[in-house]
């Protein structure tokens, strides 16, 4: 689900991919539903191929925002009042206990709960990809 959702550097939002051609994505933004052509040059980075540093190893970022939706029970996050209250990093924190500190910036945390408030707008709910433990289950009966 999350592979299909990127990201685009210098461009605000999340965005769905809609086609592909040779060098060049159509892409439509979440939330507004406006189209445009995001071209080799730009950088373009699927959710799913992204990871957060822990204490444990690269956690993907559909888990932690399963674990985000979980802790705010499919709640917008009021990530202004966060910032202005410097308060990312203790909510972070009571997320994900085993973040990396010294890799993990604010900025990288208001990024994560800005992702997820436009998540749920658009009506996800569910975040980590899940076909790969039915693979694996398959995998293991046959």
């Amino acid at each position: 689900m999350l592979k299909e959702i990127l990201s685009i550097t210098g461009k605000p939002g999340l965005f769905k991919i809609i086609s592909q051609g040779k060098g060049i994505l159509i892409v439509e933004e979440l939330g507004s539903g406006h189209r445009f052509p995001a071209h080799a040059r730009d950088k373009v980075v699927s959710l799913g191929d992204i990871a957060m540093y822990t204490e444990s190893g690269d956690t993907p970022l559909g888990v932690i925002l399963d674990k985000v939706y979980a802790k705010y029970e499919g709640k917008s996050i009021d990530v202004r009042e966060l910032v202005k209250n410097k308060g990312l990093r203790s909510a972070f924190e009571e997320i994900v206990e085993d973040y990396d500190r010294d890799r993990v910036y604010e900025n990288d945390i208001k990024k994560l709960f800005t992702w997820y408030n436009i998540l749920i707008a658009n009506g996800f709910t569910k975040f980590a990809e899940e076909d790969t433990k039915e693979n694996t289950e398959e995998s293991a009966e046959g």
